[in-house]
């Protein structure tokens, strides 16, 4: 039986996908896949059987991913599966920050006892009028599963999209509108645009990058939108903004003390992904993962170990090793294997920064003494008989 465990309540849609030899375990040391939404995992002491940790959900900052790697655990998350929750709440922000609806149903909830409510809303109305979106400029910062679903609902919106991504993939590619512009310098998106929403990972290099310099560059009245991670934003220098009358709205899904009842600060409480529907592809999605993982060894949408397939394995056996990237890794293996006379008929290699993974199809078993042999090789740090 293979044991999983949940740290936070998991679709059941999602877990009702185990097969009969997976068994849900309320032990979280002797857990061999371990399932997750928002706990903090960094403090927490790995358990030796731990061989996979999947994220329902795309970011993975409660999670050690160095020290996943180190031990060999693999860290998936699912991209895409809670894209249109988020998309649809990035367009609602737009309405929200362009249109004052917010403060008019407030202004209709402190006038409810006003017999002549109906005659008042007409004088106080123009207050809360605001703008529409439509033929207005938006930048979209990060092109991936979310960014590109903004980018597409914003054309069929009327509006005119600029898109930013020095990393875009071909599936990205393949899927932005061909009306969406894509620009080359993120400046282009600060100095030419009306709205700007940005849907980039959250890393050393990305931590900050809407400054104090790039709101200077900005329109007046610009309207900036946050829903991948609050720190991706100088918070600070935005209410500074605010206050100063260069940012017309700030939206944003994280709450914290420095924005949290700031006048133009729509501050939504992180219900970006919280939809009955992301939550269960998530959930979906994550399981398939694992189970990919388990009994096949491949791994699909890693964060910290490269992606690697080779479908079913159709020989004796199949080996699974995660190393370290260095050299001369599949020499040796190449020649524990020839030793045992054991001839490898299929295999692949892939690496990503400091980690590699490998899998090898065998043409004969292998022995508890080659799987010895392997692990003891100086740079591997798990190896796994998945046949």
């Amino acid at each position: 039986m293979v044991q999983f465990h949940c740290l936070n309540p998991i679709a059941a849609c999602g877990l009702e996908l185990f097969p009969d030899t997976y068994e849900k375990t309320d032990d979280f040391n002797a857990a061999e896949v371990a399932l997750v939404r928002s706990a903090a995992m960094h403090d927490m002491e790995l358990p030796k059987p731990l061989l996979a940790v999947a994220r329902a959900g795309a970011g993975v900052n409660n999670i050690p991913l160095d020290k996943c790697a180190e031990q060999g655990i693999v860290v998936f998350n699912t991209p895409g599966a809670n894209a249109n929750g988020v998309k649809e709440l990035v367009i609602a922000g737009m309405l929200l920050a362009s249109r004052d609806i917010t403060g008019g149903i407030d202004w209709v909830k402190e006038n409810k006892e006003d017999a002549g409510i109906a005659k008042a809303a007409e004088k106080a109305k123009k207050a809360f009028a605001g703008t529409e979106i439509k033929g207005k400029k938006l930048g979209v910062i990060g092109l991936g599963a979310i960014g590109v679903q903004v980018a597409n609902a914003a054309v069929a919106l009327g509006m005119d999209v600029l898109g930013y991504d020095p990393y875009l993939s071909v599936n990205a590619a393949w899927n932005v509108s061909t009306k969406v512009k894509h620009v080359l310098a993120v400046e282009d998106i600060y100095k030419e645009c009306d709205f700007i929403t940005i849907h980039v990972p959250l890393l050393d290099s990305t931590k900050g990058m809407i400054s104090k310099e790039a709101i200077a560059m900005m329109k007046a009245n610009v309207i900036v939108l946050n829903f991948a991670r609050d720190t991706l934003v100088d918070e600070a220098a935005m209410v500074e903004a605010l206050k100063a009358g260069k940012v017309r709205k700030y939206v944003v899904d994280f709450p914290n003390p420095t924005t949290a009842g700031v006048e133009n600060c729509i501050v939504i409480p992180h219900l970006g992904a919280s939809t009955a529907e992301s939550e269960d592809n998530c959930a979906v999605m994550a399981v398939q993962e694992v189970i990919d993982y388990i009994e096949n060894g491949n791994i699909t949408h890693s964060v910290n170990y490269p992606d690697c397939n080779m479908g079913v394995c159709t020989g004796a056996a199949r080996i699974a090793i995660l190393h370290k990237n260095i050299k001369n890794m599949i020499g040796q293996y190449s020649s524990v294997l020839g030793e045992a006379g054991v001839n490898i008929a299929d295999m692949t290699n892939k690496s990503r920064n400091d980690y590699a993974y490998s899998l090898l199809d065998l043409d004969a078993p292998a022995t508890a003494d080659v799987v010895e042999k392997l692990a003891a090789i100086d740079g591997v740090l798990k190896v796994r008989v998945i046949k």
